[in-house]
């Protein structure tokens, strides 16, 4: 075996630099200065006698081979995150560090109410979360960037293993101008495509409105403008529109200070599923399990 081996910091490094095609975004990501990140890239190219990457003022190129040793580099970054998960799983459960994606529009509605209670009944876990849309967390999942992934489902995530929180059932909000207008159960096809306004493409609850919905033409005639579900609160508030909300953002005081009214969705399957998910394999899928019991219990 050669003495001289890359060493895991700088093949993160060049993973890195591969995903952002940017030395500051790359360093950044790495949490170390971009000084410290170039350096350890050309210690790396150094090691192997070769050039990885062509540096330009303008544009990160990556050379044929630097694409195939980024490649094979998150293959091995792969399997030194299942050796630390396999220490962690044989130490003591949920204590230690642990990566958590949130989707958006789960994040500001139920982590307040569930981190005070987690933190009390596992105090040596130390929690980090990563706010992403659904796509771009389930990559960051199989990508070992993140342990597990707190999602609505259903959604195709790859290869991953879950663990059902509860049912997110999904209201239907109007101006409070027009509360004579619908019933206290609101119809799925009573709802006018024409004004009704969704999240933009990215966030996975889009899909779970149209699929509650059971109606094709709305996801064409729908304007999709909004970026956030407070976003789309506003809009309805001021008269733009229509929209679905989960329930969990309307108890959490999304419509507080605002006229707009929600009722229950009347559909064949008026809800989403909140879920952990974590990869298939994962040597600690029954701290996964624990992580998923916990939070049912203190949602």
């Amino acid at each position: 075996m050669s003495t001289y081996l890359p060493t895991l910091k700088q093949l993160q490094y060049l993973v890195a630099l591969q995903e952002h095609g940017h030395f500051g975004n790359a360093a950044e990501a790495c949490f170390v200065t971009q000084s410290t990140l170039s350096a350890g890239l050309r210690e790396l190219e150094s090691l192997l006698g070769l050039t990885l990457v062509e540096r330009t003022r303008r544009v990160v190129r990556f050379t044929p081979v630097g694409e195939r040793i980024a490649k094979q580099a998150r293959r091995v970054l792969a399997e030194a995150d299942v050796l630390t998960d396999l220490a962690r799983a044989a130490g003591k459960p949920l204590s230690g560090e642990l990566r958590m994606g949130v989707i958006p529009t789960i994040a500001p509605f139920l982590l307040p109410r569930l981190l005070p209670k987690l933190r009390a009944e596992w105090p040596d876990l130390k929690l980090y979360l990563r706010e992403e849309v659904t796509a771009s967390a389930c990559d960051s999942l199989q990508r070992g960037r993140l342990d597990c992934v707190l999602l609505a489902l259903p959604y195709r995530c790859g290869d991953v293993e879950s663990a059902d929180l509860f049912e997110d059932k999904l209201f239907f909000a109007f101006p409070g101008s027009q509360k004579d207008s619908f019933a206290l159960r609101v119809p799925a096809e009573e709802i006018d495509e024409r004004e009704l306004l969704l999240l933009e493409d990215g966030h996975c609850l889009k899909d779970h409105a149209l699929a509650a919905c059971n109606r094709p033409e709305l996801g064409a005639e729908a304007a999709m403008l909004g970026t956030s579900l407070h976003t789309l609160v506003q809009m309805v508030d001021n008269g733009l529109g229509v929209t679905l909300l989960p329930e969990m953002a309307i108890e959490a005081g999304i419509l507080n200070g605002t006229s707009v009214q929600a009722r229950p969705l009347d559909a064949e399957k008026p809800s989403r599923r909140i879920a952990l998910a974590w990869r298939k394999g994962s040597p600690r899928a029954k701290e996964f399990e624990l992580l998923a019991s916990a939070l049912k219990k203190a949602a």
